[in-house]
């Protein structure tokens, strides 16, 4: 197990997943949590980042920064997609080795698969075939961020592993109707629809992809799991192994958020991948499961929604 006292750096720590993961490391009694936010240090500079390292000493390093966003988010900005994450995880995994960093952990995407991997997709799929245009330059950052922590333990021998999350939601998630993952901006639409007394929803595409979620709370578990029992080449898959379509995914958060509201299906608009869930059988080997069933992340999810809505704290 990792040390618990040690200095450890959360990079990315008031994201989504960067804020799950510092909640999860205060409740197991981490006590030198070290962070620090975009306006202090520009992860893309790898002087900055250096500079930082060197003055922090960080011994642990969860490296989940990074530009994110769904379909349209990915479809329009690629260049920004490719060319951040691309520096980040370079300037971070540099400075981690470079001060002699005991161990990292780098959070990738489930989205780094090929478009028409076998399903559920196990971590062999990785570069076996033609990735899914609407994220490829999202895709090719986190292949490379994999590939760098994997040369970088050939190499140097550096105790740096790679996790792979399916599509996440929770506390702190980007409600944000065009730059938002599917889950939290169905949850969005339905929530300004019932107050606008509009019966009817947009849903992108035509329902009939199928996805798996993660409620980000499991995820900063498993992250921790990890951290504490695998050290070795090659990234671990992380989700629940249980997928659903888009429409049922929309029926759920319709009945938990409007019930009376219709679901209009905009087909114009692409679906993505047809089908996308993680084999997941080597994490239950190692000794971990996800313990959260959606209808009740949903449910917490939407509950958290209202109580930042009202004070303000949306990411929108």
């Amino acid at each position: 197990m990792i040390d618990r006292s040690a200095p450890l750096f959360v990079a990315g720590h008031s994201g989504l997943v960067g804020s799950a993961i510092v909640r999860r490391l205060k409740d197991e009694g981490f006590t030198d949590l070290r962070t620090v936010g975009r306006d202090d240090l520009d992860l893309r500079d790898q002087a900055a980042v250096d500079a930082w390292f060197d003055a922090e000493r960080p011994r642990y390093v969860f490296l989940v920064a990074g530009t994110v966003g769904g379909i349209h988010a990915n479809s329009t900005r690629p260049a920004e997609f490719l060319y951040d994450n691309l520096m980040i995880h370079g300037t971070v995994v540099q400075a981690a080795h470079r001060t002699g960093v005991d161990k990292l952990l780098y959070l990738g995407s489930s989205c780094i698969y090929p478009r028409h991997a076998a399903q559920p997709i196990t971590e062999e799929a990785l570069l076996s075939g033609p990735l899914e245009p609407t994220n490829e330059g999202y895709a090719l950052a986190k292949i490379a961020g994999i590939k760098l922590c994997e040369t970088y333990r050939r190499q140097y021998g550096d105790d740096f592993i790679s996790a792979m999350p399916t599509n996440l939601y929770g506390p702190g998630d980007n409600f944000d109707l065009e730059g938002g993952h599917v889950l939290p901006a169905l949850m969005r639409r339905f929530h300004e629809a019932r107050l606008a007394g509009d019966n009817s929803v947009t849903v992108w595409g035509t329902g009939t992809a199928r996805r798996e979620f993660l409620h980000v709370d499991d995820l900063a578990d498993a992250c921790l799991h990890l951290m504490d029992h695998y050290s070795a080449p090659g990234h671990v898959n992380v989700g629940t192994g249980i997928d659903l379509t888009i429409r049922e995914l929309a029926e759920a958060v319709r009945d938990l958020v409007h019930p009376d509201g219709a679901l209009v299906f905009d087909t114009s608009k692409p679906d993505g991948m047809p089908r996308k869930v993680l084999d997941v059988s080597r994490l239950a080997a190692l000794g971990w499961t996800a313990s959260t069933p959606l209808s009740d992340g949903l449910a917490a999810t939407y509950d958290w929604f209202l109580e930042a809505e009202a004070e303000g704290n949306l990411r929108l």
